[in-house]
């Protein structure tokens, strides 16, 4: 029960820190995206713009987290009771759902550059 806790706690920070790090991205090129918009950008492709970056890390992370589980297989079969090593079902639904909840940080701070009017932003300074 405490592991699965602790487990919920680690998610919530990991997509805390995810939606910054996609926050912080967006807002510092958020004139560059409302030029493009302005300019006749298809929303897709806006939306590709701003996703880019923080996707890429979050496979990066994703492909690292796998790889340091994998290797901290011994250690977490002797913590969780009935755990096999390298057990694919556990590591493929962490992967997934952390992919998951990663995809849903980034996508929020994308959908509100969209939301936002390009007139606004190109009259700020």
């Amino acid at each position: 029960m405490s592991l699965g806790v602790l487990g919920g706690m680690g998610a919530m920070l990991a997509i805390t820190g995810i939606f910054g790090m996609a926050a912080y991205s967006v807002s510092k090129r958020l004139r560059e995206l409302g030029i493009r918009v302005a300019l006749g950008a298809q929303r897709k492709e806006v939306l590709q713009a701003a996703l880019g970056r923080p996707l890429k890390l979050l496979a990066f992370g994703s492909a690292a987290g796998l790889f340091l589980g994998i290797l901290a297989t011994r250690v977490l079969a002797f913590i969780v009771y009935q755990a096999t090593p390298r057990d694919p079902l556990v590591l493929a639904g962490v992967v997934l759902a952390m992919l998951l909840l990663g995809l849903l940080a980034t996508w929020i701070p994308a959908q509100r550059a969209l939301s936002v009017e390009p007139s606004i932003l190109l009259r700020e300074e």
